[in-house]
C-alpha cells in the first residue's frame, strides 16, 4: 500500500499547488502543459514497473483536471477532493487494463473518472430522494481566477456564473454532459465519443444542440445578446 499512500500525499500536493509538474499544470502556457501531457505513456510505463516518483507526477498532471470534472457534477470542493483522491486509488487498482492502443491516457481518466461519478450519484441517491440530476451542477467560472479585481466586476462575474448555472440545469442530461465534456473540459470529439461510448456524430449533434438550446436560455435571461 505504499504507493497508494504516495497516490493520497500526490494528489494533496497537486491540489494546494505545490510541486513543479501541479504549478505547471495550472500555467497559462498550453505548450508546456501539452508536452506533459505527451509523457503520459511513458508515466504510465514507469507506473505499472513501480516507480514511485512515476505515480506523483502522474497524479500532479492529471488531478485538477479530474478534480474540476469532479466539481461540476457535485458543486462541494470537499466532496470533489474525496472523489479525486478515490479516482486516483481506481487508477492505481486498475491502471494495467489501459490500452494505449485504443486512446489516450487522459480520455480512459475520463472514463474511469465518469463512472465513479455515476456510482457516486447511485450511492447517494437515497440521502436526496427529492433532488435531480440537474441539481447535481456546481457554478461554471470561477470569478477570482478570471482576472477580475474590482468588486463590481467580480459580483458580475458571480451573477454570470449563477445565469450560466441556471440554464445548464435546464439542458437534459445527455446534452448538458456533452457540452461540459466539449466546452468545460476541452476534449475533442473522438475523445467524447469514446467516454460517452456513443459514435461520434451523435456527440456533435448534442454538442450541437446544448450550444444552440444554452445561447436560447442565455439570451432570454438577457445575459447573450
Amino acid at each position: 500500500m505504499a504507493t497508494a499512500t504516495l497516490v493520497l500525499g500526490s494528489f494533496q500536493n497537486a491540489a494546494t499547488g505545490r510541486g513543479t509538474l501541479g504549478g505547471l499544470a495550472d500555467a497559462r502556457n498550453s505548450h508546456v502543459v501539452e508536452r506533459i501531457l505527451d509523457q503520459d505513456p511513458s508515466l504510465v510505463s514507469r507506473c505499472l514497473r513501480g516507480d514511485e516518483s512515476a505515480w506523483e507526477d502522474l497524479v500532479r498532471v492529471h488531478s485538477r483536471r479530474v478534480y474540476g470534472l469532479c466539481y461540476r457534477f457535485t458543486n462541494s470542493g470537499s466532496e470533489s477532493q474525496d472523489l479525486t483522491q478515490e479516482v486516483f486509488l481506481r487508477v492505481f487498482r486498475t491502471l494495467s487494463s489501459f490500452r494505449a492502443a485504443e486512446g489516450s491516457f487522459g480520455t480512459w481518466l475520463a472514463r474511469l473518472t465518469r463512472n465513479l461519478l455515476i456510482d457516486h450519484y447511485r450511492r447517494t441517491r437515497q440521502d436526496r430522494v427529492t433532488d435531480s440530476l440537474d441539481d447535481q451542477l456546481p457554478v461554471i467560472g470561477d470569478s477570482s481566477a478570471s482576472g477580475a479585481s474590482l468588486p463590481d466586476q467580480a459580483v458580475a462575474g458571480r451573477e454570470a456564473s449563477e445565469l450560466l448555472q441556471a440554464a445548464l440545469q435546464k439542458l437534459s442530461p445527455d446534452l448538458r454532459e456533452a457540452v461540459i465534456l466539449r466546452d468545460f473540459q476541452e476534449m475533442e470529439y473522438r475523445e467524447i465519443a469514446q467516454v460517452l461510448a456513443i459514435p461520434e456524430g451523435t456527440v456533435k449533434s448534442r454538442i450541437n444542440r446544448g450550444r444552440a438550446e444554452l445561447a436560447r436560455l442565455l439570451r432570454k435571461q438577457k445575459l447573450v445578446v
